[in-house]
């Protein structure tokens, strides 16, 4: 799903899981869509447990803390599996190749 937040004029992408909680999230901030944060659960917990979680968290950043049937105040858009696969690459890819 997708949500845009105007006040930062920021648009959200989430991967979801079967309980609502967000798997992967990519952040594209402006006009230009620049990605500033395009984050794995999986991966964050993987960092966290090889204690390397800020490093993580400064290039990445993190997913949603709460499942999204305790959000108040979005009214999310429907994407497929297949256009989210496409963010998350392009974000990914561009997140990586700045320097850390």
């Amino acid at each position: 799903m997708r949500c845009y937040w105007d006040e930062e004029d920021v648009w959200f992408y989430f991967e979801v899981d079967a309980d609502g909680w967000v798997t992967r999230q990519v952040e594209l901030q402006g006009p230009a869509l620049t990605p500033i944060a395009a984050a794995s659960l999986a991966e964050w917990q993987q960092a966290h447990e090889a204690g390397r979680l800020d490093e993580y968290d400064s290039r990445f950043r993190i997913t949603a803390e709460l499942p999204v049937s305790e959000w108040e105040g979005h009214d999310p858009g429907q994407l497929t599996s297949e256009e989210f696969e496409e963010i998350w690459r392009a974000a990914r890819r561009q997140i990586a190749s700045r320097p850390s």
